[in-house]
């Protein structure tokens, strides 16, 4: 058997129905959708007072070595980086609003890594998982697809904050609104072509008219591996243990665990990666390459590294397999050396492509029964709650409560499994606890 037959016979390329240059495109184009995290993550985390290069190449190969695990070990089409949001957590509420020094937030964020592996070792992220009602898949995966448009949408300028009615119309004569619109209408037209590589051209034609009328920039600057050792392995856990930081590392815990959960649901649901009893496979793999990989993130020098919803577009381009993720994750590594020219990749060139994936992935409502209460509230609660709320765990706590609340109150209580009872409890429990601190 050559070489190129045992790779496919690993990555199940027949049963999944994988082409190599299928693949190879979606991992560019998952790339390309996320490319901004290897600028906007340093920026962020910069302003707790760590060197900007160091948390850029932090981020590079942190988000390579999630990807290359993902791919490798659990062979599915889901990269991953330091997640937006956590890493705001980590800079504003832990870092400047708490006084704690950056060392002993990353040392915080190496506790929750190592709790999210002694959770998966034991079985508890398997049991949540599993503890998802089934009616309540589609909706997760509709609500993310939400929440990718809402992020495209507000990226490119088309939907912008209001004080009077919360969002509106932005300029559209704005020059990077303008050309947004013109990457949206130019990928729809190449996906209506039946084009696969639609997306990847659509991102790269408009960053090409981008540079072209001066809405991208190109700044040169140069990273490289040694700058990693500003940060790299200046983590104080024993800081952390001795601070009592356990809210900090609840939060990082709490977050990442049920946005990589969302995540999971949803990119499996658009890829058709569950099997015939709804279950996904190697879920292990899964649940324990984006624990080492948070591991990983907190040694190198950046914040918690979580599964990236933008992985949808490359499965919307055709990624069906590890490979995917794998060229992600090589790409993530070249970015290390060649980051200006990523750089260059504006937000108005990919936006489209999040706002394209987003009708893709709304497909799914219809599965949702719409003419069971029972399962319609909990469905839209979700559904809505994700993308309003900008976060997939309160969408997950919405749906899960009403759920429950549902079920006892129709006197169907026994229907539903003790575990998702738990789950509503802490859900209730966080939302208790949001209130009072607020």
């Amino acid at each position: 058997m050559s070489l190129r037959s045992r790779l496919e016979h690993y990555f199940q390329f027949q049963p999944l129905g994988a082409r190599w240059r299928t693949e190879i495109l979606a991992g560019f184009t998952t790339f390309m959708t996320m490319a901004y995290i290897i600028f906007v993550n340093p920026a962020i985390l910069h302003e707790t007072g760590m060197p900007l290069a160091a948390v850029t190449a932090a981020t590079c190969l942190s988000a390579a070595a999630g990807s290359f695990l993902m791919g490798g070990l659990a062979n599915y089409p889901i990269a991953l980086a330091p997640g937006m949001g956590l890493n705001a957590y980590f800079t504003y509420v832990v870092v400047k609003g708490m006084g704690v020094p950056w060392q002993v937030a990353l040392g915080a964020v190496f506790i929750s890594g190592t709790a999210f592996l002694l959770l998966t070792v034991i079985g508890v992220r398997q049991l949540i998982l599993s503890a998802i009602p089934f009616e309540l898949y589609s909706a997760v995966a509709a609500g993310v697809g939400l929440f990718i448009a809402l992020i495209g949408f507000r990226n490119s300028g088309i939907i912008v904050p209001s004080a009077a009615t919360t969002v509106t119309l932005g300029k559209l004569g704005d020059k990077s609104t303008a050309l947004a619109l013109f990457g949206l209408i130019l990928i729809a037209t190449l996906l209506a072509w039946r084009v696969r590589a639609a997306m990847l051209i659509g991102i790269l034609t408009t960053s090409v008219v981008g540079l072209l009328t001066g809405v991208a920039k190109w700044t040169p600057q140069t990273y490289g591996l040694s700058d990693l050792a500003a940060t790299a392995g200046k983590l104080d856990v024993a800081g952390a243990v001795k601070v009592g930081l356990l809210e900090i590392v609840f939060v990082f815990l709490f977050i990442d665990l049920f946005d990589n959960i969302g995540t999971l649901v949803a990119v499996g649901k658009k890829a058709g990666l569950f099997n015939e009893k709804q279950q996904i496979p190697r879920l292990n793999r899964i649940l324990f390459s984006d624990a080492t990989a948070s591991i990983v993130g907190s040694l190198t020098g950046t914040s918690t590294v979580v599964s990236y919803i933008e992985s949808a577009a490359g499965v919307a381009a055709g990624g069906r397999t590890g490979v995917t993720a794998i060229v992600t994750g090589a790409l993530f590594v070249i970015a290390l050396f060649i980051a200006p020219v990523v750089g260059a990749i504006p937000a108005a060139a990919t936006a489209p492509a999040l706002i394209v994936v987003g009708s893709m992935m709304a497909s799914v409502m219809g599965e949702i029964a719409w003419h069971d209460p029972e399962v319609a509230v909990p469905a839209f609660l979700t559904m809505v709650t994700i993308p309003l709320s900008f976060s997939i765990a309160n969408g997950l706590a919405f749906g899960f409560t009403s759920y429950s609340l549902i079920k006892i109150l129709r006197g169907r209580f026994r229907e539903v499994n003790w575990f998702v009872y738990l789950l509503t409890a802490l859900f209730v429990a966080r939302f208790v606890y949001l209130s009072s601190a607020g």
